[in-house]
């Protein structure tokens, strides 16, 4: 179980990397919900299924949701 636990803490790392090296900004929000998605798994890992429900509810489907409208409405690329 440990190595699941670490394997996923490891991904999450990447993403959040991902996310903060990426120049498109679609792409970025992608990699933040992928952290999300992970965190909501890693929770359900640790028994915490109500907070994982949360986090993906909120973290991965609502902001994710709110930066794609909003990444719309602006240029998609830094100038």
């Amino acid at each position: 179980m440990e190595i699941i636990l670490s394997i996923i803490i490891l991904l999450m790392i990447a993403s959040a990397i991902a996310a903060a090296v990426f120049k498109d900004l679609m792409n970025a929000v992608i990699a933040s919900c992928i952290v999300s998605l992970l965190a909501a798994i890693l929770f359900f890992c640790l028994q915490a299924p109500d907070v994982a429900m949360a986090e993906a509810a909120i973290g991965a489907a609502l902001v994710t949701g709110i930066f794609v409208i909003a990444v719309k409405r602006t240029k998609r690329f830094e100038e």
